[in-house]
């Protein structure tokens, strides 16, 4: 029986359209060898969105991005766009549709593929067969607390407030999701957080530690203060499964985590919302490197993020396990064959384009 979904595209700021043009050359071919097809929107989001409408993303995109099955976003910002309104910077787009779609969990998977672990800044032997899972908190926390802003004190100082804040069912809803990954995984779930000097992350750390006696005791729990979180992971990273922890740590720790494997153009990420009674969640997708407008309209930029990004889609919105899975095996062919984009290329080997990584992906997926 043939699948249909509904798609919306954010190619966004900088590198965002030369990536998301290789997905779109995947779609094509899911389309004419698989019995899957996809309805595709395209809408703008930061910085074009800023030029287009004088708002990082208009309510019209919003109200697309409610209906789809699925948001694939490329990379918002740029320096064009540094002297902007602090509230209609390019990035409060993407923040508002994590917002908006109460996108509260946000999975971003650190893989160390086995051709590339001469890339990363660590020893092969520590980062070699690399798998680690964090699930951070998205839609709570320092990001989004009240009070904040910056106010004028009467001595002619300013003082800049930014307030750390969670409930109950936030810090549960989102370990919740932790646990019922690992128990597809390793059934380990490491808690990050700082309960020896917060209270916020004293109530993490009880309310994830309720969630494991009542719902999860079979999965294997192990609470961790942040910044030893982080000294471990750049010690002895195999030693972890998956990673749970608040918006601010989760920002920190993924973007560590993610150049163990040697390049931020490798990880995807997916931000994903409660389901509903028909099972369904909204999602978001989105590789986890940025813009990079200082490589921007040069067709050097590395599209296996975003293509990753959208496997994760086929994997969580659109049940296509077996696509999703094909797809990372053709990466690791590929990478196995020696291909490297600019970024993951050694001294003394020649690149290939965006274009041509996107094209090899797609070959291996033939066969």
């Amino acid at each position: 029986m043939s699948k249909q979904f509904n798609l919306l595209m954010l190619a966004g700021d900088g590198i965002g359209p030369e990536v998301m043009a290789e997905v779109s050359r995947f779609i094509d071919w899911l389309s004419s060898n698989r019995e899957i097809s996809f309805d595709v929107d395209e809408a703008l989001v930061g910085g074009c969105s800023i030029d287009a409408d004088g708002v990082p993303v208009t309510d019209a995109t919003m109200e697309k991005a409610m209906a789809a099955d699925a948001v694939l976003l490329g990379a918002v910002g740029g320096p064009k766009w540094a002297d902007v309104e602090f509230a209609i910077r390019p990035e409060a787009g993407l923040l508002r549709l994590r917002k908006d779609m109460e996108l509260f969990a946000n999975l971003r998977p650190a893989i160390c593929f086995e051709a590339l672990t001469d890339a990363s800044s660590l020893k092969p032997e520590v980062v070699g067969g690399l798998d680690i899972m964090i699930v951070r908190e998205l839609t709570g926390g320092v990001y989004f607390g009240e009070p904040r802003g910056i106010t004028d004190l009467p001595n002619g100082q300013r003082r800049g407030v930014n307030t750390q804040v969670y409930d109950t069912e936030e810090i549960r809803r989102v370990a919740r999701v932790a646990f019922d990954l690992a128990k597809k995984r390793g059934n380990k779930v490491h808690s990050s957080e700082k309960c020896n000097v917060m209270e916020s992350g004293l109530l993490w750390r009880e309310e994830v530690q309720w969630v494991h006696d009542n719902e999860f005791a079979d999965v294997e729990l192990e609470h961790i203060l942040a910044d030893n979180c982080a000294m471990q992971l750049v010690r002895w990273p195999k030693q972890f499964d998956v990673i749970v922890t608040d918006n601010l740590f989760g920002d920190m720790l993924s973007d560590e985590a993610a150049m163990l494997t040697g390049s931020l153009g490798m990880l995807p990420s997916a931000s994903l919302g409660a389901a509903d009674a028909g099972g369904k969640s909204k999602a978001l997708y989105e590789p986890v490197h940025g813009s990079a407008p200082d490589i921007a309209g040069q067709g050097i930029a590395n599209p296996i993020a975003t293509l990753l990004s959208f496997g994760m889609a086929l994997r969580y919105s659109f049940d296509c396990p077996e696509e999703a899975d094909q797809l990372d095996k053709a990466v690791e062919t590929v990478l196995a064959e020696g291909l490297r984009t600019a970024d993951i290329a050694k001294d003394g080997e020649t690149a290939v384009s965006t274009q041509e990584m996107g094209r090899a992906i797609v070959e291996a997926m033939a066969g």
